[in-house]
């Protein structure tokens, strides 16, 4: 018998969650990684100097500005530095347990595993670490994936494409999940011209730099720019060239990964639009976890955060299919975590080959069950 949770008792476990979301990471606080000192604290001096939001004028910076912006509002803000750029993060962890409870409560919609599920994602190793101790915001876009992915099975596809666009505006790591958009747009679940919101939606957010006096074209190239600024494989990314030891010909391998991974999604989209299958919620969940995992495990050039959807929707595909894919969020969280610990404790605890198996069998795990999922007979999403 299921159990339905009461509103005070609901009310009561999501502030325990909050409660412990925050107390994990309070005791990360002080530290500050070298990122956080090359780039975030010398991009925040440098609004601070120039007068807070009009040093958008300039171009000091290698992020989009969304992100921007929030650094010129911590510096009207009596909080330190340090403090203020973590708690940003924090809050998109919060709002990143959000999306993924609301999901697992389109599976299990009484009773507490959508709280689980929530709990589970924001103290997640990588969601931690990758906010309160080193300082990136990788939940930010993450966090408007999640949602974007929630309002597509709700059949809401014009705040889902809004979402992408939110998620495109602060991190380029979301075209991990455009494969599954396209997918969408050509089975119809999402009509076509959404596919403009989410460019339109990148545009309007540069709207207040340009006001301040930004150069819309740097502002235009600034993914273009930090797709070139690294020619290595790999940056320690759990992935395929963990296996290449290259030292001539990177740039051909390189460029022969890009079109070997395009390739390779493009040929899972027409194989889902080919075979007609109804989209139901779980079959959209593990093709956001296929893809997730599959580009930046094919990617060159990626950096170990990269695996940040994964981790988040390795997750949620354990609570969808409990039964075979529990190891999955195992594998994909010893994989990501373990590859961070060479750029943040300059040392390599695991073999960085055994992380990339890691994360190819939990690949092959959830593609596995996408493949099975499809023989079952399911309410497709909207019927």
């Amino acid at each position: 018998m299921i159990r339905i949770a009461r509103p005070g008792q609901v009310f009561l476990v999501a502030a325990a969650i909050v409660l412990l979301t925050v107390a994990v990471r309070l005791v990360l606080l002080d530290f500050q990684s070298m990122d956080y000192r090359m780039f975030v604290a010398q991009w925040y001096d440098f609004i601070k100097a120039n007068g807070g939001f009009s040093a958008l004028r300039y171009q000091f910076a290698n992020y989009n500005v969304p992100y921007l912006y929030l650094l010129a509002v911590l510096t009207y803000l009596p909080v330190p530095a340090l403090v203020g750029v973590k708690v940003i993060s924090i809050l998109f962890d919060l709002l990143l347990a959000f999306y993924a409870y609301k999901l697992v409560a389109l599976k299990y919609p009484r009773g507490w595993v959508p709280f689980l599920a929530a709990a589970t994602v924001s103290l997640l190793p990588t969601v931690v670490t990758n906010g309160a101790f080193w300082g990136q915001c990788d939940s930010i876009y993450a966090a408007f994936g999640v949602g974007a992915v929630y309002y597509t099975v709700r059949s809401r596809p014009w705040l889902a494409c809004v979402f992408f666009g939110l998620a495109l505006a602060f991190k380029l790591q979301i075209v991990f999940l455009f494969p599954l958009l396209l997918i969408l747009v050509l089975l119809r679940k999402v009509p076509w011209p959404g596919l403009l919101v989410v460019p339109g939606v990148v545009l309007l957010l540069d709207g207040p730099a340009l006001l301040a006096g930004a150069n819309p074209v740097q502002l235009l190239s600034v993914y273009v720019d930090q797709a070139g600024q690294d020619t290595r494989l790999t940056l320690n990314a759990s992935n395929i060239y963990q296996f290449l030891n290259v030292t001539n010909s990177a740039d051909l391998i390189r460029t022969a990964g890009v079109l070997f991974t395009g390739t390779l999604a493009l040929i899972v989209v027409l194989g889902v639009v080919a075979s007609r299958m109804p989209l139901t919620i779980p079959r959209v969940i593990l093709l956001a976890g296929v893809f997730a995992i599959l580009v930046p495990f094919f990617l060159p050039a990626m950096h170990e955060r990269y695996f940040y959807l994964a981790d988040v929707f390795s997750v949620i595909v354990a609570f969808y299919f409990p039964r075979r894919l529990w190891p999955v969020p195992l594998l994909v969280q010893f994989a990501s975590f373990f590859s961070y610990t060479p750029f943040l404790f300059g040392k390599v605890s695991v073999d960085l080959k055994l992380l990339a198996f890691s994360m190819l069998a939990a690949l092959v795990l959830v593609t596995r069950e996408l493949v099975l999922e499809t023989r079952r007979p399911l309410t497709p999403i909207g019927d």
